[in-house]
């Protein structure tokens, strides 16, 4: 059986190595894992749960609106951001041919 001090002294010849390489380090590793579970009076260190991160774009928001009207129900379930672009074209238009109801829908929107 491997004794703490046997790897002690290993890790003192990997350490003192002249010209240090890939498996020197491959063996210091393993030496200093091995000590670390030699120790069953030291606590466990419990693996940390790390946060995955995705290459992917971000979703676009998808729009759930339950309504009666055909408005409603024509944009429930499209991307948000589609919806929006169709009605700042519209709103557009609106400023350009009823300012004043273009004025009332803008108070509107800033009230909510």
């Amino acid at each position: 059986m491997i004794t703490k001090q046997d790897l002690l002294e290993a890790v003192a010849e990997c350490q003192g190595t002249r010209d240090p390489n890939a498996n020197t380090a491959i063996k210091l590793a393993a030496y200093y894992t091995i000590l670390d579970h030699l120790d069953d009076d030291k606590p466990k260190i419990e693996p940390v749960q790390t946060m995955s991160y995705s290459y992917a774009a971000p979703s676009e928001g998808i729009i759930e609106y339950d309504g009666e009207s055909e408005f409603a129900q024509v944009i429930d379930g499209k991307p948000q951001r589609e919806v929006l672009k169709v009605l700042d074209e519209l709103l557009a238009i609106l400023q350009a041919t009823n300012e004043r109801l273009y004025n009332a829908v803008m108070r509107k929107l800033d009230a909510t």
